[in-house]
């Protein structure tokens, strides 16, 4: 499924052709996806300026004029194709796979004023779309529970440590929960343990000293997973199973792996001798390594 930053590189890759124009038609190809498209879908998107293209946690949330905030959900394997005028593909980035696309799967088409079309195509259809008024929308469910965002300047050592004192349930099941912050996934969160020199098995309540204050640790993790969330975001995310940018083409982040599928290998920290181990928490995979990671 794909994380923060596969979902960040597809709001980038489609503001350029939906911020400012108007939705003048919506090819509705089915009625649900995974869950009961909004009645009168289509129609209650007709004439809609999209004034803003924005993402909460894992979240597209395209601003529409008349107070409705279109929210989207990629699922597993939903994707965005952006077709400008002409038929041009636009998306900045370097490219380096190409992946095909089977328009059977196209099941939502959206028709722009600019004369671009957004095409949803989702094989497995587990994504989603819903309309929720903008005034609703902190306290609708989908939103209402999440935590913090992770790339905000909120996110430091002390807030970290706060999120988790006196939590007794290990480092990466902490970071996991939605509600603490949100956003975070099972690639990032082992990556940014393992840059962290985090356990993933520590307690999550150890971020914080006795006296009431973030350790160095609590700093550290902070700072790693701003970091790795926007190297993410800058190499056009990860490429696992069906994820893909905007124009069809694949992210890349996954080259820069240090412990995520990477069972077995050295560990890459400098001056480290250990391996890569993979163990099993809340039904899966973490990969972290025991020797640099306390």
């Amino acid at each position: 499924m794909p994380e923060l930053p596969e979902v960040e590189t597809v709001r980038r890759g489609l503001e350029p052709a939906m911020v400012g124009a108007s939705i003048t038609a919506v090819d509705q190809r089915r009625p649900d996806l995974r869950f009961p498209l909004p009645e009168r879908f289509a129609e209650r998107l007709q004439d809609r300026e999209i004034v803003a293209l924005g993402r909460r946690a894992k979240y597209l949330m395209a601003d529409l004029s008349g107070g409705d905030i279109l929210v989207m959900h990629l699922g597993m394997t939903g994707r965005f194709i952006v077709e400008e005028a002409g038929g041009a593909l636009r998306e900045p980035g370097d490219f380096y796979q190409e992946a095909g696309r089977n328009a059977a799967h196209d099941h939502v088409v959206f028709q722009l004023s600019n004369g671009a079309r957004i095409t949803y195509n989702d094989a497995r259809r587990f994504g989603f779309m819903t309309l929720v008024p903008r005034s609703e929308l902190d306290a609708h469910p989908l939103f209402r529970r999440l935590g913090v965002e992770p790339l905000g300047n909120a996110l430091d050592g002390a807030l970290v440590a706060r999120l988790f004192a006196g939590r007794k349930t290990p480092l990466k099941a902490a970071l996991m929960d939605q509600r603490l912050i949100a956003g975070l996934g099972n690639i990032y969160v082992c990556e940014a343990l393992h840059r962290a020199g985090l356990s993933p098995l520590r307690a999550a309540g150890t971020l914080m000293t006795k006296a009431g204050r973030p350790t160095a640790a609590a700093g550290r993790l902070a700072s790693a997973i701003r970091d790795v969330l926007s190297e993410a975001v800058a190499a056009g995310g990860s490429t696992l199973r069906d994820y893909m940018k905007t124009d069809g083409s694949l992210g890349y982040f996954q080259h820069a792996f240090r412990v995520y599928d990477r069972e077995h290998a050295p560990c890459l920290t400098p001056g480290c001798r250990g391996t890569v181990a993979r163990l099993v928490q809340s039904g899966r995979s973490t990969f972290w390594c025991s020797q640099c990671q306390r």
